[in-house]
């Protein structure tokens, strides 16, 4: 049976998702969360594109210690010399290489020549290889590159130094047969290939990701890169759950399995999910709402008798309980902790004492208190901003009428510390909510997105409102979690404000320092 390692990025390739906007506390969150997942490696970003990414893989590598971190970089100098600067506290820290290897690649992106890239390709490895013996090479858009020229290339960048070879199917355009032939061809033709590992990363735009990462451990590919939920730039990349599941339950035809703590699944899923704002569709494979409903009559009674008949998958397996209210009222410190740590949440003593806070006022306007609200609690929380250089929402009232305008009322606490409030009317109260805070804003906001949703059924859910905004020239997402919709609704647009000044300030002090 043969070992497959789990390089996961959603840190790096799933951030790149259109939107998301992750905060540093929730990529710490994410990574800490990945390690008890058992993934073998983590991209955790890349170093080079912005101080506040730096310093986001600077901090995981220094926190996780039971896996690789690895930072990507360009085949450039001050690209890897970033890389190994974030990751060289990690253990066993990972560099990760990439340079573009297809001819419409090399000849319109690149304007280089196919030996250019060879000379690049191999200075780079061997300028990586200075610094740590766990070197990761990528062939950008391998799939629509030459066989013969991509043998070439590879057996240089291993006498070179790379411990570990990535054939992406960059633009999701090749076929399982396709994908799995072209590891069969360099696995029978690259003279040295017993030093390294080949490696699989697909994109989603043709619907074959995971089939493709599938069949090319066929072909003989010993590392798979993926992402929770299956998100990434476009269609998004390989989904990392169906891809270990499909290992789990067909291990006898695949003949391979991972290390991963498949009953970590659905906490990791769900995790990503609220702090990236991009909700799992119901009929996801694996982790979606209806991944383990059954409407049919022929459906339900076969179930009922045994349910191999319809479910090949155990819901234990991926760590789906239906026991998950456990928390009331009269809950105390000590059992609401051990809760915490069961659901993997990692607060300091501030922010848990915050949390516990939040938790016994929730208690008083609901009997029972299920793990999705505590999740969405801590995420809450986790994202927002210490300090006092951020907007907060000090009170809202809202006066709504079926046959006239809404109005709305609100006083906020500004980054300075001062107090203001400010009155305005809308077609409808969450519009005149955001009236209102675009009046308390010294420059527009501009609402792109608004999505609600709840985190558990009931009339007294929790509600989670994901808000999308354009603000001082930045696009950035906001969470917003209360008892009232509208409540949670100036929640967001605040919190996508916060965030958009991080990322403004952190522009800034990058601005300075390269002057």
């Amino acid at each position: 049976m043969g070992k497959i390692e789990i390089f996961d990025t959603t840190l790096r390739d799933g951030e790149q998702s259109a939107g998301v906007n992750l905060h540093a506390d929730e990529k710490l969150e994410i990574a800490c969360q990945l390690e008890r997942l058992g993934v073998d490696v983590m991209e955790a970003g890349f170093p080079a594109s912005s101080r506040g990414d730096f310093l986001s893989v600077q901090r995981i590598a220094r926190t996780i210690r039971k896996c690789s971190v690895a930072a990507l970089a360009r085949s450039t100098k001050n690209d890897i010399d970033a890389a190994w600067e974030a990751i060289k506290e990690g253990g066993n820290p990972r560099i990760h290489v990439f340079i573009a290897t297809s001819p419409i690649h090399m000849e319109h992106k690149l304007r280089m020549t196919p030996e250019q890239v060879v000379q690049k390709a191999v200075e780079s490895v061997r300028y990586a290889a200075n610094f740590t013996s766990n070197v990761e090479w990528s062939a950008e858009d391998a799939t629509r590159s030459d066989w013969d020229f991509l043998v070439e290339i590879v057996t240089k960048v291993i006498d070179a130094g790379a411990t570990v070879v990535n054939l992406p199917d960059t633009v999701g355009y090749a076929t399982p047969q396709e994908y799995a032939g072209m590891f069969r061809y360099l696995r029978e033709r690259v003279p040295n290939i017993h030093r390294a590992k080949l490696s699989a990363h697909c994109h989603d735009d043709l619907g074959l990701a995971v089939a493709n990462s599938l069949a090319s451990i066929e072909g003989g590919a010993e590392q798979i890169e993926c992402t929770i939920n299956g998100i990434g730039e476009r269609a998004g990349n390989a989904s990392l759950e169906e891809i270990a599941i499909a290992l789990a339950i067909r291990k006898q035809v695949y003949q391979a399995e991972t290390g991963l703590e498949l009953n970590q699944i659905v906490r990791t899923s769900r995790l990503v999910s609220k702090y990236t704002g991009l909700a799992v569709p119901p009929n996801k494979a694996v982790v979606g709402a209806n991944a383990f409903a059954h409407e049919s009559g022929i459906h339900q009674d076969g179930v009922l008798k045994n349910k191999l008949t319809y479910e090949i998958i155990r819901p234990e397996m991926i760590g789906l309980s239906s026991n998950a209210i456990v928390l009331g009222k009269h809950s105390g410190r000590h059992a609401f902790r051990n809760k915490c740590e069961e659901l993997g949440i990692q607060l300091d003593d501030e922010r848990f004492h915050l949390l516990f806070k939040h938790f016994k006022e929730l208690t008083e306007k609901r009997k029972e208190v299920t793990d999705e609200d505590i999740m969405a609690l801590a995420a809450d929380l986790t994202g927002k901003e210490k300090g006092a250089d951020a907007y907060e929402l000090v009170f809202l009232q809202v006066h709504y009428g079926a046959q006239g305008v809404s109005t709305a009322t609100i006083g906020i606490k500004t980054p300075e510390g001062e107090f203001v409030q400010e009155a305005a009317t809308g077609n409808g109260s969450v519009e005149a909510i955001y009236q209102t805070i675009q009046r308390l804003l010294p420059e527009p906001i501009e609402l792109m997105d608004y999505r609600i949703q709840s985190t558990t059924s009931g009339i007294d859910s929790l509600a989670e409102v994901y808000v999308k905004v354009k603000h001082q020239g930045h696009v950035g997402t906001g969470r917003g979690i209360d008892n009232d919709v509208l409540g949670a609704s100036a929640k967001a647009l605040l919190d996508a404000i916060n965030r958009i000044m991080v990322k403004v300030r952190a522009g800034a002090v990058l601005a300075t320092n390269h002057h």
